[in-house]
């Protein structure tokens, strides 16, 4: 948990804009858990430095900033954007291939998923705009309906955990996992709604 400290005395002496620069840096695969730094902007608006509430609102916005600028750098870029050193190392070839490979399995549903891989999130963004599978506002759309289940969590719980590090590192691993099982539970209605809706389309 030294990475949330050290989150936390950042934040709580620059304020908001320090967190919403993390969240971009978040975006743009640095390797920064994305998670820790929510929960972190949480904290400092338990111990009132912030308002929680702002918070969220911020922080929203610098995740769908930090994702959508990834998705527009792929879109204009293309495939060259493997070519610039950085990307290339983000994103080598094999693993451009297999990103690929997963759209083709599971289309613009992937968008949404994404969110909640880590590890993939900002290849699948970048891969997205290159490859334009997948227009702007369905993108941002699809991000942010996963963005409004992940980043209100994070932040709600660093905020009800700030003077309670011990409970919050706890509720930090469940809360990893218990986004695992709301995610099955709205992919599992998504899929119930969309055979509803096939069934009365074959009804009429």
């Amino acid at each position: 948990m030294n990475l949330l400290e050290r989150l936390v005395g950042i934040f709580a002496e620059h304020g908001y804009l320090s967190v919403f620069i993390a969240l971009l840096l978040c975006g743009a695969g640095v390797p920064l858990p994305e998670d820790i730094t929510l929960v972190a902007g949480g904290i400092i608006a338990g111990l009132g430095y912030a308002n929680v509430h702002v918070m969220v609102g911020v922080t929203m916005v610098g995740v769908l900033v930090g994702d959508a600028t990834m998705f527009m750098l792929g879109h204009h870029f293309g495939g060259r954007i493997l070519r610039l050193r950085l990307f290339a190392w983000l994103l080598p070839p094999a693993r451009y291939a297999k990103v690929q490979q997963k759209f083709e399995r599971y289309g613009n549903r992937l968008m949404f998923v994404a969110r909640f891989l880590p590890g993939m999130r900002t290849a699948v963004f970048i891969t997205a705009g290159a490859t334009h599978r997948v227009s702007f506002w369905r993108f941002l759309l699809l991000d942010g309906l996963a963005a409004l289940i992940s980043v209100p969590l994070w932040v709600y719980l660093g905020y009800l955990g700030a003077d309670n590090r011990a409970w919050l590192t706890t509720w930090i691993h469940r809360g990893q996992g218990g986004l695992w099982i709301v995610l099955g539970v709205v992919l599992v209605l998504a899929a119930w709604l969309w055979w509803r809706r096939r069934q009365r389309c074959n009804g009429e």
